[in-house]
């Protein structure tokens, strides 16, 4: 009888620490899976933007970096790798200003760069206006914005091809507005070809780039404090003087950016010159981005193609650095 209890409490003892034993185990087996979902969900949630990034932009960069140092043509398009290594002849081509293609190149940059300026200008200063006259709260204002954002939501190819029809010369509403009803032209103006495609550019590319300075600059409006105005109207301060000293200063951090971010797109814009001229644009309206497409995939000479496109990438990134380098010295010095 005592044996019997004795072996019965030896075994419900040893049960017990068995099952004490399994449940520490199953308190401890999560520990491991936690910690590494801690630790490397974050990195497989950026998985996928890496992959893609890297299959979209970078890989496809290195490429181009790489035919740019080959005398790559149709002949081995079957082949690249195959193309003969030239080192820097693209590049010296590129840049030979005296010769026809680097004429070409630098009369294209010129015309990209007197097109960015105006188009961002114009750009800024639309969405600059149409944020402060929005700042105010009256009827209809939010009607108004729906209204302002509609080029930013429209596709861009949609909207670029809407604006092809409306400058066509004979058809085109355009045309039909200045000459046939307010009577401001001689004859039905040509848009999309010789000198007047300069300013069709500028008018597309100002009228779907708008709404994004004012989106940010209505954005940036909203965390100045109203006291401001309030303080400065009791002080004598009008309008114009409210906007010179409150308005724009407090919209200094987002204009930097915005500036910089309009300059960029602006500047590498193909989708706009492609789809308003074709293939071959006209001299006046001859964009660096059209322009290299034109020397890669018309004229077959892929190697001095990317050669061109290294050259707009280094030149892009020098002017961030230095637009970077000089904001960055302006917020010390007013800080300071």
């Amino acid at each position: 009888m005592t044996a019997t209890v004795t072996t019965d409490h030896l075994v419900d003892k040893s049960t017990r620490g068995t099952n004490r034993g399994s449940g520490d185990a199953r308190g401890r087996l999560p520990r491991i899976p936690d910690r590494i979902r801690r630790g490397g969900l974050p990195y497989l949630l950026l998985l996928p933007a890496v992959l893609l990034e890297l299959l979209i932009h970078v890989i496809p960069m290195v490429v181009g970096i790489v035919m740019s140092f080959r005398r790559l043509t149709q002949f081995f398009i079957s082949n690249w790798g195959a193309a003969p290594w030239t080192g820097l002849d693209n590049y010296r081509v590129a840049i030979d200003f005296d010769a026809p293609i680097g004429e070409a190149l630098l009369q294209s940059f010129f015309v990209t760069c007197a097109f960015t300026f105006f188009a961002v200008g114009l750009a800024w200063l639309f969405g600059v206006a149409a944020a402060i006259m929005l700042q105010a709260s009256f009827r209809g204002r939010g009607f108004l914005r729906a209204v302002f954002l509609v080029p930013y939501a429209l596709p861009v190819y949609a909207a670029v091809i809407t604006w092809a029809f409306m400058f066509q010369r004979d058809n085109g509403m355009i045309n039909h507005v200045l000459h046939d009803q307010l009577g401001l032209t001689d004859e039905p103006s040509f848009w999309l070809i010789g000198d007047n495609s300069i300013y069709a550019l500028i008018i597309v590319s100002v009228w779907k780039g708008w709404p994004f300075a004012f989106l940010m600059l209505m954005a940036g409006l909203q965390n100045i404090p109203r006291e401001l105005y309030e303080a400065a109207s009791i002080d004598g301060a009008g309008v114009w003087q409210q906007i010179r000293r409150i308005t724009m200063p407090s919209l200094r951090p987002v204009n930097q950016v915005l500036v910089l971010v309009l300059f960029l797109w602006t500047f590498n814009d193909f989708n706009t010159p492609y789809v308003l001229f074709g293939k071959a644009a006209p001299a006046s309206a001859d964009l660096i981005s059209i322009h290299i497409y034109q020397s890669s995939f018309v004229t077959w000479n892929f190697g001095t193609g990317s050669a061109m496109s290294v050259l707009l990438l280094l030149f892009l990134l020098v002017v961030t650095a230095v637009y970077l380098f000089l904001t960055s010295r302006g917020r010390k010095g007013s800080h300071a």
